[in-house]
């Protein structure tokens, strides 16, 4: 059965004890703060589900997640999303992202969030922030060095190249390569496996391996916010996004 969670969330509880957590705004999968809301009680209602062990998160479309959706980029909008992106990595059920397309910026970010990420050659990791003039957030100031270390972290910060799914794979970002086809029953596939293990010892795997995170990601996200609230007041920032519009290369000036 399918159910709801509103900001075009649903969930579906599988009869493996996995739970697919699926983001429906196809092909680009943008997100606001009512779909991060939609997807922090999603995996709340899932800590509380006996039929849960293991949760998959998908998107429909192209695209895993093409960044954020700020409306304006209002300030008290990034706010908002940033003070509640913490709230997915409280949970103790593991999570797995089925990575079929493009996961950029605050994108990336949302991938970062989960324990495993499955994924294609046609896949895109990219962390653009630099190249739009900006500081990146979303909590990848902890999760990004966690998973490829410090040097990548700041050379994909710094530079914003885009890797496929197989340089993913190679450095760590990603876990699994498969057939863009095969991404999201793969990643159901993978979820099943850990659900066949004792779920109680699962989750007190996961407490003891990252119950740290969601106060590491709370303090990371109120320092990014500050640095992007700075970064987005610059002509630099202006140029970034005019120039990414244009599909030009920008042409920054330090101010």
């Amino acid at each position: 059965m399918t159910k709801s969670m509103g900001g075009d969330v649903t969930v579906d509880i599988r009869p493996d004890f996995v739970a697919v957590v699926e983001v429906h705004r196809p092909p680009n999968n943008h997100f606001d703060l009512d779909m991060i809301t939609a997807l922090a009680e999603s995996y709340e209602m899932l800590d509380e589900e006996a039929g849960c062990r293991a949760i998959v998160l998908a998107t429909e479309g192209k695209h895993f997640c093409a960044g954020a959706d700020f409306g304006g980029n209002s300030t008290d909008a990034r706010g908002s999303v940033y003070a509640s992106a913490y709230r997915l990595f409280g949970t103790s059920k593991p999570i797995i992202a089925a990575v079929q397309g493009a996961a950029v910026g605050g994108g990336l970010g949302l991938a970062c969030s989960t324990d495993f990420r499955v994924t294609c050659p046609e896949a895109r990791f990219v962390a653009n922030f630099a190249r739009l003039g900006f500081h990146h957030g979303f909590g990848l100031t902890v999760t990004l060095p966690a998973l490829v270390g410090n040097q990548r972290a700041l050379e994909m910060l710094y530079i914003g190249r885009r890797l496929g799914g197989e340089e993913a794979v190679a450095i760590g970002l990603a876990d699994r390569l498969v057939a863009q086809d095969a991404v999201r029953d793969t990643a159901i596939e993978f979820a099943a496996e850990i659900a066949r293990s004792a779920p109680i010892a699962v989750s007190a795997i996961r407490r003891t391996m990252r119950g740290h995170l969601k106060d590491a990601i709370k303090a990371a996200t109120d320092l990014e916010g500050v640095a992007q609230d700075v970064t987005r007041r610059t002509e630099d920032f202006a140029e970034g996004v005019a120039a990414y519009g244009a599909r030009r290369e920008p042409d920054f000036h330090g101010r």
